[in-house]
């Protein structure tokens, strides 16, 4: 039997968001970050640990990096780099 294509399957997982997703002055909670292990570290050193929130502030001009408030602090990401920060 096939899904309807306006419905998801019961089977099918939901579709992760990412940091880029999030509009400005939206929070989410950080899920895992898919990167190796020195880069997650040192993410994880800057507060973006999962389980965490995570806000996005605001952004260069072109959109490109981004600046996320967490654990007190802000911090500017590239969009190559919060695509692989997933969130909850």
């Amino acid at each position: 039997m096939q899904a309807d294509g306006n419905k998801p399957s019961r089977d099918a997982k939901p579709e992760c968001r990412n940091l880029t997703a999030l509009k400005r002055g939206e929070s989410a909670t950080l899920d895992r970050i898919d990167l190796p292990e020195d880069d997650a570290r040192r993410l994880m050193e800057l507060g973006f640990l999962p389980g965490h929130s995570v806000t996005s502030s605001h952004a260069a001009p072109g959109g490109d990096p981004r600046v996320f408030r967490v654990d007190g602090s802000e911090v500017a990401l590239r969009r190559e780099t919060a695509k692989h920060l997933i969130l909850r």
